[in-house]
C-alpha cells in the first residue's frame, strides 16, 4: 500500500509539474522593414536572436542584422550565371545556398570565401528546398528528373553532396513535384523529415532515419493541377504537424488548403474549410507553445492560430513569403525587395 500510494504521489507532482500552455487569445504585431534592393526573398535562416542570414533571387547570400545593417553580404556570379536562389541553409560553421533552374549549383559561404559544392546540369533540374537534421547531415530536394524527387544528401557538413538514386527513393506519381515557395517544402525533428509535394498528387514523403527508408502518404489537399498542392509543412513533434498551399493561380482559394496531423503524418485533417488564410506560401509554429500557436504568411496577409492551425484571425494585410522565428515573441520575414523583424506584443 505504501509503495502504491508513492506512486500515486510521484504522478501527481510530475503531472503538476507539467505546464499546461495556455495560448494567448490574440495578437498584435509590430514589422520593422529593411530594404533589400532588385531582389525577391523567399530563403531566411535564423542566425541568432539578433541576426537572419538570407540568399535571394539576385544571386547574393548575405546576413542582416538586428538594426538593419548588411554584413558579409556576397554576389555570386559563376561561368556568367547569376544564381536564382530559393533554398538556403545554416550550420554552426558555413551557410549552404541552392540555386532553382539548369544548372543547379550550391554554394558554402564559409570564412567570408565562397566554394560551389555541388553542380547538376539536367533540364528538368529545380531544387526547391533545403535544411540540415545536425551539423553533418543534410538534405536537399527538388523536382524529379527522373521516376523520383531530385534528393541530395551530405553526411560531412556540406562539404560534399551526393544525389540518391531513385531505387532507394518512393516513386512520384505523374505530374507531381514541389514547391519553392518558401524554402519550407521539407520539415526536420531530430532523425525524422517530411516533404511534402503538389501538381497533380499533393502527398508527404517521411523518412524517421535522415533518408535511408522512406514511406508516403497521402493527403486531402487540393491537388490536380500544376498549381495546385502544398507549398509548407512545419511539424512541432514527431506527432504534430502542418501543412498548408492551394493554387497560386488562386490567391483567393480557400478550399482544401490546410490540414493537421497527430500521428507522424499518416493521415490528415482538413481545417478552417473555405475560411481565412487562403493560399498560403509559409506556415511555422510559434516556438515554446506546445503547437498551439501557428502563424502563416501569404500575399493575402499575415495570420495567427491559436488551435493547433483549426481556426485563423489576421493580423495583417502586409505580403510576405516566407517566416522563421527567433522566439515565441520575434520572427523574421521576407518578401519581394524586403527583409522584416516581426514582434508579437
Amino acid at each position: 500500500m505504501k509503495k502504491f500510494a508513492l506512486i500515486l504521489t510521484l504522478l501527481f507532482i510530475f503531472t503538476a509539474c507539467r505546464k499546461i500552455y495556455q495560448p494567448r487569445e490574440t495578437v498584435n504585431i509590430s514589422i520593422e522593414k529593411f530594404k533589400i534592393d532588385s531582389a525577391s526573398i523567399r530563403a531566411i535562416e535564423i542566425v541568432n536572436d539578433s541576426s537572419v542570414v538570407y540568399a535571394s533571387s539576385n544571386g547574393v547570400i548575405g546576413i542582416l542584422t538586428g538594426n538593419g545593417k548588411l554584413a558579409g553580404t556576397k554576389k555570386i556570379v559563376t561561368d556568367m550565371i547569376v544564381p536564382h536562389f530559393r533554398a538556403i541553409a545554416y550550420t554552426k560553421k558555413a551557410v549552404f545556398a541552392l540555386s532553382i533552374g539548369n544548372p543547379a549549383l550550391l554554394y558554402r559561404y564559409k570564412n567570408n570565401e565562397i566554394e560551389l559544392v555541388y553542380k547538376e546540369v539536367h533540364e528538368k533540374k529545380f531544387y526547391d528546398s533545403m535544411k540540415f537534421f545536425d551539423e553533418m547531415n543534410g538534405i536537399a530536394i527538388g523536382d524529379p528528373t527522373d521516376d523520383c524527387l531530385s534528393v541530395l544528401m551530405t553526411r560531412d557538413g556540406g562539404n560534399s553532396w551526393g544525389k540518391m538514386d531513385c531505387k532507394n527513393l518512393p516513386k512520384i506519381v505523374a505530374g507531381e513535384a514541389a514547391f519553392a515557395a518558401s524554402n519550407t517544402n521539407i520539415a526536420i525533428v531530430g532523425e525524422n523529415a517530411w516533404i511534402v509535394t503538389g501538381g497533380l498528387k499533393a502527398r508527404v514523403f517521411h523518412t524517421p532515419d535522415m533518408g535511408l527508408t522512406w514511406e508516403v502518404y497521402d493527403t486531402p489537399i487540393i491537388q490536380g493541377k500544376n498549381s495546385t498542392g502544398i507549398y509548407s509543412v512545419d511539424f512541432y513533434s514527431e506527432k504534430q504537424g502542418i501543412i498548408c498551399g492551394g493554387d497560386y493561380t488562386d490567391m483567393n482559394g480557400n478550399y482544401a488548403n490546410k490540414a493537421i496531423t497527430f500521428n507522424g503524418g499518416k493521415t490528415w485533417e482538413l481545417v478552417s474549410e473555405n475560411t481565412e488564410p487562403k493560399y498560403v506560401s509559409c506556415v511555422q509554429y510559434i516556438p515554446n507553445t506546445q503547437g498551439k500557436e501557428v502563424f502563416a504568411v501569404s500575399e493575402n496577409g499575415i495570420f495567427y492560430s491559436k488551435s493547433s492551425g483549426r481556426i485563423w484571425e489576421k493580423v495583417s494585410d502586409e505580403s510576405f513569403h516566407a517566416i522563421r522565428f527567433v522566439n515565441e515573441n520575434s520572427a523574421w520575414v521576407s518578401g519581394n525587395e524586403v527583409i522584416a523583424k516581426m514582434t508579437i506584443n
